[in-house]
Parts: structure tokens; sequence; C-alpha cells
């Protein structure tokens, strides 16, 4: 993730400590958990274009039941993990999400929700604020008919918004979604206004990643030229936010290059902010899949972060997570854990890869099949990232 309001704003969120804290230790034994992202189910009332999860009506034959669940977050609370988001398909739709929620909170971990929005109500919404939730991610792809034709349903725009209503109404720290793509990149400034009139804390704006549904929308991906003036425009909203005193917390997730793209514009404008932008961007240390972040599928089985459905690490009911995530004798988690020697291309070349990390690795393999080749999504010139010959 990168935090556009921290870099350009200093504003302070709840998960900095977790985003600019120490990465590397001698002892693996005390190196940082990571934040776990458990698809507790594969059913959804929705069927969106992009999925990564390629959810359905039907839940998983297989999926784990509330005893596996409760071992699953026994488990982690011992390794020391930090947070538990639970996402989906639709989470909601789980029986016992509340049940599973307040083990992990009695436990000691935050938890956070990744929903569409579109089934909590007033009930539910005060069940979210009972039991601690640190924050409720809604999904929104665009304004009313493209939201909805995005989503495969018609009147999830509006279903949405009352669910985030509701959360709002309560004290709830929303976190709207959405996944740029070429359908709804230039309702970005609605969806920010959006932001504004409905009192939501925090927006994070998604790169295109090809897994799952996602991977037939590579053709609907953004441009280069255009992924720029996104972020151009986003860094702007955030910026004027921060001028009349609305200090929300807006950040991009899946290309790292923002990062970079960002500190290269104020070495330019303002080279003070840009040394500190630069010394964020190192704490930071780029893209953390396999490293600060992993991530659960309904069935138990352990991926290194949310976009890997196709890879498994092992799976939680066979062995502990910890245990799982700990075993470097596994060559794609050892390999994403000390990428930067493996890279290739670009990649390999760039005088940044310290502060992105090579960026999304399964991006790079849906392309070309190469792990470690060149992340397509990458927008920034060759001049940009010193490699030019």
């Amino acid at each position: 993730m990168i935090s556009i309001s921290r870099l350009l704003c200093d504003g302070v969120s709840p998960g900095d400590n977790l985003r600019y804290g120490p990465r590397h230790t001698s002892n693996p034994d005390k190196a940082p958990r990571p934040v776990v992202v458990w698809n507790c189910t594969r059913r959804c009332n929705l069927e969106c274009l992009h999925c990564y999860a390629s959810a359905g009506n039907q839940r998983s034959p297989d999926e784990m039941d509330t005893a596996a669940a409760r071992a699953f977050i026994n488990d982690l609370a011992d390794f020391g993990v930090p947070v538990l988001l639970f996402s989906g398909g639709e989470p909601m739709l789980r029986q016992d999400l509340f049940e599973l929620a307040a083990l992990a909170r009695e436990r000691g971990l935050r938890v956070a929700l990744s929903t569409n929005g579109t089934v909590i109500d007033h009930r539910q919404a005060g069940r979210l604020g009972e039991l601690g939730f640190a924050e409720v991610g809604i999904s929104l792809d665009g304004i009313g008919a493209n939201n909805d034709h995005f989503r495969g349903r018609n009147g999830a725009f509006q279903a949405a918004l009352r669910g985030i209503r509701y959360c709002v109404d309560l004290g709830i720290r929303v976190s709207l979604r959405l996944t740029i793509t070429r359908f709804n990149y230039r309702e970005i400034p609605d969806i920010l206004q959006l932001i504004e009139d409905e009192g939501i804390d925090r927006a994070c704006f998604y790169h295109l990643a090809y897994s799952g549904r996602g991977g037939s929308l590579r053709q609907e991906d953004i441009s280069h030229t255009q992924t720029r003036e996104v972020v151009d425009l986003i860094a702007e909203r955030t910026l004027d936010f921060y001028r009349r005193g609305l200090r929300k917390e807006i950040l991009t997730v899946g290309n790292h290059a923002d990062g970079v793209y960002l500190y290269t514009r104020l070495k330019k404008s303002d080279p003070q902010r840009a040394a500190a932008v630069l010394e964020l961007l190192g704490m930071n240390g780029g893209n953390n899949s396999g490293i600060r972040i992993g991530a659960v599928d309904d069935r138990g089985n352990v991926h290194p972060d949310q976009f890997w459905w196709h890879y498994s690490l092992g799976n939680v009911r066979q062995r502990k997570f910890g245990d799982i995530w700990m075993d470097t004798s596994e060559p794609l988690l050892r390999g994403l854990k000390e990428r930067k020697s493996l890279l290739r291309g670009r990649c390999g070349r760039c005088q940044y890869l310290g502060v992105c990390n090579g960026n999304l690795r399964v991006r790079a393999e849906a392309v070309s099949g190469d792990v470690w080749g060149d992340d397509p999504a990458c927008y920034l010139t060759d001049e940009e990232i010193g490699v030019a010959r």
C-alpha cells in the first residue's frame, strides 16, 4: 500500500506502525508477523468482473467449518499475527462471522472486514461496532449503474451506499475500495466527492491484479499515461482535502511505482519533502507479498497474498500457519522474501528496487509466465528508474 496522505501531507493513520515498522532482524523468529487476509468463504451475492477469488453464489463444499476456523484463529494469535482481515467472497454470508471475530478480538488480534456492503443493515452494523472492528472496507467500482454493471447486480450501488451510511452513522471507520479499470477511472473524481459527502474516513484505490476473473480483464486495464493521470488526480485531491482540514486517509494499492512517481515529482517541486518521502518509502520496503502480508483461502490454503490463489504454500488444517510461513524450504516463499537477487529485466536493474521491491509479482507471472520478470503495470520510464541505455 502507498499512503498518499502520509507521503504528501504527513497524515498519520492507525496502520502506520505496520506500514513503516521494523522489517529485518537477524533472528527470523523475531521477524515482524504478517497481516493475514482470510477469504473465509467463496460464496458471494454478487459476481464482480474483477474478482480475484472467482466467487459465486455457492460456498465451497470443503470450506473450513467453525471448529477448523477457531483452531486457525488461535494459531494466528499464538504466532503473533497483528491483524486478521475477514474477506471473501462475501464474509457477511458466513453464519459464524461474528463468533469468529469475537474470538480473534479475545485473542488480541486487530480485526477488519472487507465486504461489498450490500447486506449490512442497521443491526449488523451495530454488531460490527460492538465487536470492535478496526475498519470496515466496502467496495464500490463506480457510481450508480456503472458500479452495478461491474458488480453484476442491479441495485448494488444503492445497497452498498446504505451499508456505508449505517456504519458511518455508528462511528465505524469505513474504507471505500475501488479497483481502477478503463470502465471507471473517469469516475474517480465523483468517488472522491462521495467520500467527502458521506463522511468516509479512508479510501483505497487498487490497481488491477490479473488474477481470478481479473485475469480476463487484463485488456481493460488503463494505459501507463492514464495511470499517471489517475495518480496525479488522487494526489491533488488528497492535498485539497488536507488544505480544507479534511483528514482523509487516501491510499493506492497494488503498484509501488506510485510511491516512486510521487517522489520524482516532489524532487522538482519540494526537495525537502521529497527526502522525507524517500525515507518513508524505504521504511515501507515496497511490495510485501510473502513478507508482511499473507492470505488464507476458504479451504485453508496459504498464499503469499490474496492474488496467489493458484499457488498454495500449505494448508492450515494440516500444519499451523506459523510453521508454513516460516518454512524457508518452500521455493516461492523463500524467493519472495529475498527477491531482489532474482528479479530480471527493468525491475532487477531499477535504482528504486529498495523502495518498490519488484512490485506485484503475480502480475508479472500472469503476463510473461516469469515470476521474476517485469511487472507490466510499472509506468515509470527507463530514464526515471535509471536504466536508460
